[in-house]
């Protein structure tokens, strides 16, 4: 068995055991840009037609910004249906960024054309999505081809909004590094204080504002 033969077998043991069961609309979501320290969360669902492999799909952290950016092209030419959606920052702000995450991750849900049956979501957590059986799978972005897909979908629509968040705020350098907290980010806001992208409750420690918690 040729080695991409192995990971198709692999990548789709979660949809196939699912269809042997009489599931027919497996949906796969994923969110992007929990731990950054500005800009929304982002999560992504997608269904696939039955049988519909795409080889190089794979847990989007893993792949080089030019994979996934050709990974998102194919992913939407041959999925079923798809859907993209976010929390805004002032939403993570009002209910914490697991809360936002699973609202981002519900709303991509209700966003596609076709309703699931099934949804496989990444990690130890399932939003509440009422009438629609759902499957947390930790590690499910390298587990599931739904999942892996749905996280490439994620990873890119997010990366996408924060470049153009970069041109909107040149200062911090949002094109590099896309909101997380790296060392050039940090820097940047210690220079010229936050914007209204940032989010307050991850930078208290940085901007020195937790000594009365």
């Amino acid at each position: 068995m040729s080695k991409s033969k192995e990971k198709s077998v692999d990548m789709l043991a979660y949809e196939k055991g699912y269809m042997s069961q009489g599931f027919k609309m497996i949906c796969g979501v994923d969110e992007a840009g929990r731990g950054p320290l500005a800009g929304p969360v982002c999560a992504a669902a997608v269904i696939f037609p039955e049988g519909v492999f795409i080889d190089e799909v794979d847990d989007s952290k893993k792949l080089s910004e030019k994979k996934r950016e050709k990974l998102f092209d194919m992913i939407k030419e041959k999925a079923l249906c798809y859907s993209i959606a976010y929390a805004s920052v002032e939403e993570i702000e009002k209910m914490n960024i697991l809360n936002a995450a699973m609202l981002a991750m519900k709303r991509a849900v209700e966003g596609l054309s076709e309703k699931p049956d099934m949804i496989l979501v990444d990690g130890n957590k399932e939003p509440d999505i009422e009438g629609i059986d759902c499957t947390a799978i930790v590690k499910g972005d390298a587990l599931s081809h739904s999942i892996a897909a749905a996280s490439i979908l994620a990873k890119v629509s997010r990366d996408r909004l924060m470049n153009e968040m970069a041109e909107k705020y040149p200062e911090y350098g949002f094109e590099k590094h896309k909101g997380y907290g790296t060392k050039l980010h940090r820097d940047k806001i210690l220079e010229y204080g936050i914007c209204e992208i940032h989010r307050p409750s991850f930078l208290k420690k940085l901007l020195g504002e937790d000594n009365d918690e």
